[in-house]
């Protein structure tokens, strides 16, 4: 009986001590903005490159690509280090049932912008932002529509980690297809 009490408090604190840590630390499981920047006028001096609704369903995603990115493309390359892709992400619009609303095109109806994901690929990251948190060369961050970084729970870099023959993009081929017409 006094073996069991003992564990059960070794297990409380175990556990008190692990919400601890864990609320004494600023999390950005979506990204790093302390490395991956928001870039500024993004809009204007980026490519956007395609529209899409994301796989999950529940979102319509524009995509733009820096320069760079779009200059290692056109030479069958994969993005050089510098490249910078931008995905805005978008709520839709719902009818009065609540079902996502579609144009003639198939894609959602935009309601508003709800994030600005950035991936930006260096090849000299500090030693301080670790490994785990990127996807090969590739960072990641958040940011609400505003440019402030935005708090979530998403671990960026292990969803991109399979898609290294795509240059870890979900958007490879449609960036691929842009800078063959362009």
């Amino acid at each position: 009986m006094i073996f069991k009490r003992r564990e059960k408090m070794k297990s409380s604190l175990g556990l008190s001590a692990l919400i601890g840590l864990t609320l004494s630390f600023p999390a950005f499981g979506g990204g790093n903005p302390e490395f991956v920047k928001f870039p500024e006028n993004y809009t204007e001096i980026f490519s956007q490159y395609g529209t899409a609704n994301r796989a999950n369903q529940t979102q319509l995603a524009k995509f733009y690509a820096n320069k760079i990115a779009v200059d290692s493309y056109k030479k069958g390359e994969e993005a050089a280090p510098g490249s910078v892709v931008v995905m805005e992400i978008y709520i839709p619009k719902k009818d009065a049932e609540g079902k996502i609303q579609s144009g003639e095109d198939g894609l959602f109806v935009i309601d508003k912008l709800a994030a600005v994901g950035v991936m930006e690929k260096r090849s000299d990251w500090d030693g301080t932002f670790k490994a785990e948190d990127r996807s090969g060369n590739w960072g990641f961050a958040l940011y609400e529509p505003n440019g402030k970084v935005k708090d979530n729970d998403l671990n960026c870099a292990q969803c991109h980690n399979p898609l290294q023959k795509q240059d870890n993009l979900f958007s490879f081929q449609k960036l691929v297809d842009y800078v063959k017409n362009h």
